[in-house]
This record gives structure tokens, sequence and C-alpha cells, in this order.
């Protein structure tokens, strides 16, 4: 087996072709990795049919150890994989790719046109995190295949090209199909307000005045606050496309939400989106005394001090923290 270096652990069963290389096979040791973009001088281009199957036989093919580093004790599982990279020209995952990658919970890919098998995500039942890294190129359709595959919340963070960055979340829907007996059919129920959201893609693009456009039906039927919140603070801390008339119902929902608000971006240490929040809305003393007190339980000592400052600069006192000498 020959071995080459790499940033992450692998050992690998490929095929090489004229233009390109199949992974055939992949395992890795490690919780977060990157699978390689090109091997021999040669872009790796395609996963083949289960190629991070946990326990699939070894394929025929030419095998290969990529090494960063790992000890000799180390675990070659895909079990335990949290985090998975792939290669930047890559154009195909066959069926089943990553069958029963049952830790994986995000998945970082280039925005470019991929061909998807069926069954590629079967499984895979704790991933709720896609990195889109957008080249500036021709744009895919990865994200309506993720979206439409996956009914579970999904966060999406499109990266690139320079800082542009957008940070959307698709809440959750259940999909719900039960036995009419007496009719000899099938009934099918969707229960959930993310549904929309899965499916506002025109010919497979997303387009972010759809997006923006469901919040208000979103708010009137049942839904997750929790959901809620995040999804309207991505959109204001990520503006892209974002209209003045989306924006307002946005900041409209933090403010009726305030102290939920503080709360995220202090468990997400968001000093910038702290200090943006605190000039969009204002907070009253409560509300402020709040967030000093959750800053303190999770010792974010930045944002206690920009809270402090804040408290300071409008002249609130935090009853809650006095002093007898």
């Amino acid at each position: 087996m020959e071995t080459v270096s790499g940033i992450s652990n692998w050992k690998l069963t490929i095929r090489r072709e004229e233009t390109g290389v199949t992974i055939l096979q992949a395992v890795t040791c490690d919780s977060r990795a990157a699978l390689p973009d090109r091997l021999f001088g040669l872009p790796v281009t395609a996963l083949g049919s289960r190629a991070l199957a946990p326990d699939r036989p070894e394929p025929p093919g030419e095998t290969l150890l990529v090494t960063c580093g790992a000890g000799n004790g180390a675990v070659w599982d895909n079990r335990q994989l949290t985090d998975l990279t792939l290669p930047a020209e890559l154009r195909a995952l066959d069926d089943y790719a990553l069958l029963n990658c049952s830790t994986l919970k995000t998945l970082r890919i280039y925005d470019t046109p991929l061909r998807w098998g069926g069954g590629v995500l079967m499984n895979c039942r704790q991933l709720d995190t896609l990195h889109l890294i957008r080249t500036g190129g021709e744009a895919g359709e990865s994200l309506a295949y993720f979206a439409g595959e996956l009914s579970r919340e999904l966060e999406v963070i499109l990266e690139g090209p320079g800082e542009r960055r957008v940070r959307l979340l698709f809440p959750e829907y259940v999909e719900l199909y039960e036995e009419n007996c007496p009719a000899h059919h099938f009934d099918y129920f969707i229960s959930g307000a993310g549904y929309p959201y899965h499916h506002c893609f025109r010919q497979k693009r997303l387009h972010l005045p759809d997006y923006d456009a469901l919040w208000q039906d979103f708010l009137a039927t049942e839904h997750d606050e929790s959901a809620a919140l995040r999804l309207a603070w991505y959109r204001l801390r990520c503006p892209e496309e974002l209209s003045p008339e989306a924006a307002a119902s946005y900041r409209l929902y933090l403010q009726d939400h305030l102290e939920d608000a503080f709360r995220l971006l202090l468990e997400e240490r968001d000093g910038t989106g702290l200090r943006l929040l605190l000039d969009w809305i204002p907070p009253d003393q409560k509300t402020l005394s709040a967030a000093c007190g959750q800053a303190r339980e999770l010792g974010n000592t930045a944002a206690l001090a920009v809270l402090l400052e804040e408290q300071h600069k409008r002249g609130l006192v935090d009853t809650a923290n006095r002093f007898a000498l």
C-alpha cells in the first residue's frame, strides 16, 4: 500500500482514469476529515457506490494510505465521522455513497454541478448542517437536492466568492403515510411549518426573495419558536438580497423575543452580532441585566464587557449586582 501525506487520515481504494480519480472506498480515523482534492496529479472527480459505508468489504482497486500523523492505535471507522469535506472538483456521488454514516452532522461541498445517485444520504440521521462553498462559477443544484432529501431542520451556510456569506435555516417538517385499510390505500399527511422552505426553489436554484416571502405564513402556522428566532437572525446577520420590508419583519420578531435573541448570540459567542443587535434594538434594563447574567454563566467575558459598556453608556444600573462595603 502506497502512502502519501494529506490534511486528513484516510485508507483509500481508488481507480485512476484518464481525467480523474474515483474513490471506490474511503475509511478514516478522524472525526473531522477532508477527502483529498487531487491524487497523483489528477482531480478526485467521483465517489463510488457505498464509498464511505462502514463495514463494507474492500472492493478491488488500487489501495492508498493518506496520512497526517495518525497513531498506531487509531480506530478506523466512519461511524465516528462528524464533519466531512468533499473534494473541490467532485462531479458525481454514486448510489449510497454516504450510507450509514450515522454520526455525520456537517457536510462541506463546493457549489458546482453534481450528479447524485440514489440513496446517497441514507441513514445519515444526524446530518443537519451544509456548508456550500461558492467559487463564482456555475451554481449547482446541491442545495435543492439536500432540502428535498432531508425533511429535518437543516442549517445552510453559503460562503464565497470573496467575503460573501449567507446563513439560512430550513425548518423541520414531517411526512407521514397512514394505511387506510377499508379503502385499501395510504393517506399522506404533512405536518410542520417547514415544508414550503424545503421546496422554495426555481429550476432547482434558490431564490432568496421567495424564501423571505414565506416568513409570515410560517409565523401563522404552528412552528418552533427557536427555529423562527434563528431564521430571522440569520437573515438579518447575513442580509444578501434582503429587502427593507423583509428586514423590518424579521427585526419586529427579534424585538418581541429580544431576551432569547441575546441568549442565542451569547451561546454562539458572536461578538459582532451582539453589537449589531444592540444598535438595531436597544434593550430595556431588564433585558440587558438578564443578558449580563447569561454572559456571566457562560463565562463569555468579551460579551459581558460589551453589555456592561452598554449599561454604562445608557446610564442603567444593574440592580441585581450591587455590593455593600
